[in-house]
C-alpha cells in the first residue's frame, strides 16, 4: 500500500513539470506583451526569440553545471603530483 502511494506521488511530480510546447508559446506571448509589444510586429517576434535564447541559455548552464556535465570533468585538484 504504502509503495503505490509513493509512486503515485513520484508520477504526479514528474508529470507535474511537463509543459506542452503550446502552454510554452502562450506564457512566452503573454511575457512579451506584458512587456507592451503588439503581435503580430517585429519587436513582438524579437522578444519571442529572445525569450527562447534565454530559455536554451538557462537550459545549455543547468547541464554545464551539473554531475555529468563539462564543469566536473575540467582541470581540477588532483591527489598526486604530475610530472
Amino acid at each position: 500500500m504504502r509503495a503505490k502511494w509513493l509512486v503515485a506521488v513520484i508520477l504526479a511530480a514528474a508529470l507535474g513539470g511537463c509543459v506542452t510546447p503550446a502552454e510554452q508559446r502562450a506564457a512566452d506571448e503573454g511575457r512579451c506583451r506584458s512587456y507592451g509589444f503588439r503581435q503580430g510586429s517585429d519587436p513582438f517576434a524579437n522578444c519571442l526569440m529572445a525569450v527562447d535564447l534565454d530559455r536554451s541559455a538557462s537550459q545549455r548552464a543547468r547541464l554545464e553545471s551539473s554531475f555529468y556535465g563539462p564543469g566536473f570533468y575540467g582541470p581540477g585538484w588532483y591527489p598526486y603530483r604530475r610530472w
